[in-house]
């Protein structure tokens, strides 16, 4: 796509917007109905290109990707026309006679950038919000998920108005180039350091942005918890999409007293339900490349491996794998891993694995294994993270009742539900005043009036 193409759908985008057409809350219902009745029809099509770009099972696919948006389409279409009414707040004494009331409008021209961990799901999730919001929508997905960003556009390209929803295709000069344009709003999800490259750039129009990075996940597992159970869930999060998930369990901090039955209990898991041969197991995903799966498997040199460790990076397979970590400046413990590999740090007491956790950039998620509700107390105050699980991983993120984001490092910005429609929208503030009636006090001369000022605003 060169500049011209690119601008000729920001022009038919911001006509298509200005034409009033997505205000109208019939409009949006039906796009966002089209929609849902696409990707129900399309199953087996999106089920064929996920196994092709990630090696997911058709369970995996439809729990984590196209299962979710139609989810929350339903959610949308059921609650749209009462979030879309005015309303009506309280107007102070001094204001009288007035109505105050604000509406949910949308931006306008809103921007989607997406990653290709979870390439339908993370694209279409925060296009079902805009919508419903009344906006136009230029997406952009990843290259690296070749076939299910074909079929996206397919179905946008076949079914929708270019000026009210577009996808696009390309690499990092198509990144760059969309980004040199004006959006009214941007939403990315990514890696925290292309995060920073968007912000920069929509600071030059001052555009508002929500960012959906990511970081390192932990999980604290304290002696009270049922190994069995704790392993259990942990793995289960982790080798979702082959732990190529935003918010993967990303290393674990257990207590020194259970670590030996949390490894042996990880090691029952993966043979439970796996079996001898996780590689030719079709519930298993794929890493997305090559390249990925090489950098992955150079992690692993040197290292103390409790379970699993093998590579075969022509066929994009990394095994789950458990490492043993004892240096905290080791690269397991630095970067954000995004596979199967599962860094673990024991602990003498809770304030250490504390320390370890808040000397990190605020992560996406945290993880919490305890009985005790004090110690989860005393953990969730400690610590900051965007979003979080008591005795589970993973699951919140599918909550569509949930708020979810990152803080600091980890992201900005909420979304999923009612909270896609708000973050999409703005609020649009109004004041009605009655003209039978015009109270004198606000005008000069003000001498003799400051005693009934200050009883109206108190």
């Amino acid at each position: 796509m060169d500049k011209s193409e690119l601008q000729n759908i920001i022009v038919k985008q911001e006509k298509f917007f200005r034409s009033g057409t997505t205000l109208n809350i019939e409009f949006r219902i039906e796009a966002l109905s089209k929609l849902r009745k696409l990707l129900k029809e399309y199953d087996e099509e999106i089920n064929n290109a996920l196994r092709q770009d990630l090696g997911k099972h058709p369970f995996e696919s439809w729990g984590s990707e196209h299962g979710l948006a139609i989810q929350e389409i339903g959610m949308m279409i059921r609650n749209l026309k009462r979030w879309s009414r005015p309303k009506r707040v309280y107007t102070p004494m001094a204001h009288w006679f007035a109505r105050s009331y604000y509406l949910n409008q949308p931006y306008g021209r809103v921007l989607i950038i997406s990653p290709w961990n979870y390439p339908l799901q993370l694209l279409f999730m925060p296009l079902i919000g805009a919508i419903a919001a009344g906006n136009c929508v230029l997406a952009k997905p990843s290259r690296h998920a070749v076939n299910t960003t074909g079929l996206m556009q397919k179905l946008i390209s076949e079914n929708f108005d270019a000026g009210h929803i577009s996808l696009i295709e390309g690499g990092r000069e198509v990144n760059q180039l969309v980004l040199e344009q004006q959006f009214d709003y941007i939403f990315f999800t990514g890696s925290t350091n292309v995060g920073k490259k968007v912000m920069e750039s929509a600071s030059r129009h001052l555009t508002p942005v929500s960012l959906e990075l990511g970081g390192k996940s932990p999980v604290i597992v304290e002696p009270d918890s049922s190994p069995s159970l704790a392993a259990k869930r942990i793995m289960w999060g982790k080798l979702l999409n082959a732990g190529q998930s935003c918010v993967a369990p990303d290393y674990v901090l257990v207590h020194k007293n259970l670590s030996g039955a949390l490894v042996q209990e990880m090691k029952k898991y993966l043979q439970k339900k796996y079996g001898d041969d996780i590689k030719a197991n079709p519930d298993y995903a794929r890493i997305i490349n090559k390249e990925t799966a090489e950098n992955l498997s150079s992690w692993l040199k040197g290292k103390t491996i409790l379970i699993g460790g093998d590579c075969d990076p022509d066929e994009k397979y990394i095994s789950p794998t458990v490492v043993k970590i004892e240096d905290m400046d080791d690269v397991l413990m630095q970067e954000e891993i995004f596979g199967p590999i599962l860094p673990i740090v024991e602990y003498d007491n809770l304030d250490e694995a504390l320390e370890i956790v808040r000397n990190k950039p605020r992560p996406l998620a945290l993880y919490i294994f305890t009985r005790s509700t004090k110690i989860q107390k005393k953990i969730i105050q400690s610590t900051q993270s965007g979003t979080g699980g008591i005795n589970e991983t993973v699951v919140h993120f599918v909550n569509t009742y949930l708020p979810f984001g990152g803080v600091g490092k980890s992201g900005m910005g909420r979304y999923h539900g009612k909270y896609s429609f708000q973050t999409f929208s703005y609020k649009r503030s109004f004041l009605d005043k009655a003209t039978w009636i015009d109270i004198p006090v606000r005008y000069p001369p003000y001498a003799k009036k400051m005693k009934l000022l200050k009883t109206l605003i108190r």
